[in-house]
């Protein structure tokens, strides 16, 4: 059979057939690049070119439920069953940030940019420079966990700077990602690390303007299934399971109040905000987003310090508690600071002071400790002055950008850019940078402290062994005494790095405090009791500030996005598992009217019609003119039926509005193969019939169209025949002409559906 087919020109020419380790769940396309992404039954991400060279595999440790690419391919967005998003790098497959948007499983997840740059509207009064690169070096990033050696200040990879380059290239355009989950919750993200809007279709009233009766209806349960933004973000087409209820009677349909029918639906939401109003989105959600990256160091630099500074006085506590210790034994009713003040003023050496030091601690101890402690300051150090403090300086600098364009509220109130909220937030911004400034005085002062203590302890220790001490460097005495007063048995620096349940101020003289207030009246901080926190706790009022912040243009856009109209497609027979219909939706520009229009394929379960079996359903137009409600009459839809003996496993709108089928032989006839067969239907050649608006929300519009079923030849498409039974996914690059089919048996095969397209070029 396969010589007989090789005399003539196949369609769809097979590049490979690879076999895979495990069984593919989810494969998608790069949109820029021969990339292939693809998510294992166990859960692993894979990464191949399109010559099949595996570049790197990804194993979250959490079951992943989605996947989809970012328009500009250099990052893969992954939905887990926790409810949590995830970008990777394209280039290493490490995970570049982590939002937990949901709270059920993320079923589907569709990303769009603007096809227009944010700035090439000239003359534009929204044009607008990110100014923060002129004034300030490069965002720090993340410090590492280092050892406890000193010298040890490797808190970050030179080479690991994946994260700057996802925030750069992002902010090039701007994009929208969309996620769908089980609970019927959609989210919307700009770049997909910055949340702007909240919907759940499940607690929609639907009121469709097309219909006669303005009849209300609600999704009760409803479960989605797919999502898509069309490439002018202002639409979005949620395909969805659930039951229709509605809110009055409609005879026509024969639906009383409180009886509806589970079935597919179809939404449309009106997402116009985000192109309205997408200059101001684009430059909230640019600084916003940047914030947050940078606030993320702020909180791990605390991290580490408290991580670094406690394990030290650990070490110190540990060594000197022993003192306490042998002064109970000899008897002594004594301090650990009052024996070492004796020492310091020559009055005495008690036995337990002389066993501490030549016995318990000696000179290598003094010096083990020394270099803990003294090591630990140092890094502590580093890690302000190259994570901290810079962190801080930048995020002041966009607080102040965002609070200028706050102030221009014809522009920026719309969209939740409250001047209040956003003022308090510079203003606790500010003083995060005063804090950070006053705790690098304190640690200096502590460390030179604890040096000096140690000094004079190994200058004791060798004056208590009768040995020569002039190599040693020299103390101050008033310091020791400070020391042993004030820092022995307490941790300043501790109470400033670790957050504490207690309400307990720092102590501040009244002169400081008096000056804090007369600083008010020439434009100083407001709230005057910033240095009476510590800096964790001003930390949680920074972040807490943000949260407030952004949460008013995220209330503000979810507001705006409302569930426009629904379109019933077929009904479901009710089942505690979700049905798995193939199905696709993709928007087409039409090149000579250079509109948007709408592509749903689907196929029809055989259960849901009497008289239709075996059908893929096409309906286009359905976002089509919307703003031309009256005399509507773009909304079409067709029937397409499958050769007997064949069942659609997968299928996938193409470019140029053409339908990708993977169909399966169901026949068990001795001359059946089990062999499979993709094929190309071009849309634009069915016959497809009006539908009227005012039936939109009738359950039976497909069930009218049976008379206008076109019946699906194979000899008359271009088919090609696989070797093997097949398995959904079906991926299909719309930009690069491939398709990657998975067959039963642990394989997969790469054609090119394109017979004129050159020879693909590997990936750079």
């Amino acid at each position: 059979m396969e010589t007989d087919e090789a005399l003539r020109v196949l369609p769809f020419q097979l590049q490979f057939d690879k076999p895979v380790a495990s069984q593919i769940k989810i494969a998608e396309w790069n949109p820029e690049k021969d990339l292939l992404a693809m998510v294992t039954e166990d859960s692993k991400i894979l990464l191949h070119r399109f010559n099949w060279q595996r570049l790197w595999t990804v194993s979250p440790g959490r079951s992943i439920t989605s996947l989809c690419w970012r328009p500009d391919g250099k990052a893969i967005a992954v939905g887990l069953e926790d409810g949590t998003l995830s970008l990777h790098d394209v280039e290493n497959g490490k995970m570049l940030s982590s939002l937990k948007s949901h709270n059920v499983a993320v079923v589907c997840l569709n990303w769009e940019e603007d096809r227009q740059h944010v700035g090439d509207d000239r003359g534009s009064i929204s044009t607008y420079e990110d100014r923060t690169f002129r004034f300030f070096p490069p965002a720090p990033r993340v410090p590492r966990m280092p050892g406890l050696v000193s010298g040890d200040t490797s808190f970050i990879d030179d080479s690991e700077d994946s994260f700057q380059e996802l925030s750069n290239s992002s902010q090039q355009r701007f994009n929208i990602l969309c996620s769908g989950d089980r609970d019927g919750t959609i989210c919307f993200s700009i770049f997909g690390i910055f949340p702007i809007g909240k919907i759940n279709i499940r607690k929609c009233c639907i009121t469709s303007p097309s219909s006669e009766k303005q009849v209300e209806c609600q999704l009760l349960n409803a479960s989605i299934s797919k999502v898509a933004l069309s490439k002018d973000l202002c639409r979005l087409i949620v395909m969805c399971s659930g039951e229709l209820i509605k809110d009055r009677e409609d005879s026509d349909s024969g639906w009383t109040p409180g009886h509806g029918m589970h079935g597919l639906h179809c939404l449309v939401l009106d997402t116009s905000v985000f192109s309205k109003r997408k200059h101001e989105l684009h430059l909230v959600a640019q600084q916003a987003s940047n914030i947050e990256e940078l606030t993320e160091v702020i909180r791990a630099s605390l991290s580490v310090m408290s991580k670094q500074w406690s394990d030290a006085m650990h070490t110190f506590r540990e060594k000197f508690d022993s003192l306490s210790n042998l002064i109970i034994d000899h008897g002594l009713d004594s301090s650990p600071q009052e024996e070492f003040l004796s020492l310091l003023g020559g009055a005495r050496t008690s036995p337990p002071v002389h066993q501490f030091l030549v016995n318990s601690l000696g000179e290598v101890g003094v010096k083990r400790v020394s270099k803990v402690v003294c090591g630990a300051g140092k890094e502590l150090q580093h890690v302000v002055l190259n994570h901290l403090q810079p962190a801080a300086e930048i995020i002041g600098f966009r607080m102040g950008e965002l609070r200028g364009l706050s102030r221009w509220r014809t522009r920026y109130q719309g969209i939740g850019l409250d001047e209040s909220l956003i003022s308090n937030a510079t203003e606790k911004a500010g003083m995060i940078i005063v804090q950070v400034e006053w705790f690098m005085r304190l640690l200096s002062s502590v460390v030179q402290q604890f040096s000096n203590f140690f000094n004079w302890l190994l200058k004791c220790i060798k004056l208590l062994m009768s040995e020569p001490s002039d190599q040693l460097l020299p103390y101050n005495s008033e310091l020791v005494i400070i020391f042993l007063k004030f820092l022995y048995d307490r941790d300043p620096v501790r109470q400033l790095l670790e957050a504490s349940d207690t309400d307990d101020n720092i102590e501040i003289d009244l002169e400081t405090m008096q000056r804090i207030k007369e600083l008010v009246q020439f434009g100083g901080f407001s709230d005057c009791e910033y240095l009476q926190r510590t800096l964790a706790k001003e930390f949680q009022q920074l972040e807490s500030s943000f949260k407030d912040a952004f949460l008013m243009p995220f209330t503000s856009i979810s507001r705006k996005i409302l569930c426009e109209d629904l379109f019933p497609l077929f009904p479901l027979p009710p089942s505690p598992v979700s049905v798995m219909v193939p199905m696709s939706v993709s928007y087409y520009e039409q090149t000579c009217q250079r509109r948007l229009i709408d592509y749903i394929s689907f196929q029809i379960p055989d259960e849901s019609f009497s008289s239709i079996t075996n059908c893929i359903g096409i309906v286009r137009g359905f976002t089509h003119d919307w703003t031309a409600k009256k005399g509507y009459t773009s909304l079409e839809a067709a029937l397409l039926s499958l050769p007997d003996g064949y069942q659609c496993v997968d299928l996938s709108l193409y470019k140029e509005s053409q339908i990708v089928l993977l169909l399966n032989e169901t026949a068990t006839t001795s001359e059946s193969s089990g062999d499979a067969r993709m094929l190309t239907v071009e849309a634009n050649d069915l016959p497809f019939v009006s539908i009227p608006l005012s039936a939109s929300l009738n359950h039976w519009n497909l069930h009218q169209l049976k008379d206008y079923v076109v019946y699906l030849q194979l000899e008359n498409e271009k088919v090609r025949s696989i070797p093997h039974s097949v398995i959904a996914p079906l991926a299909v690059s719309s930009s690069r002409g491939v398709a990657c089919v998975f067959a039963a048996r642990k394989r997969a095969l790469v054609y090119i559906l394109e017979e004129d397209e050159d020879e693909v070029s590997d990936t750079e």
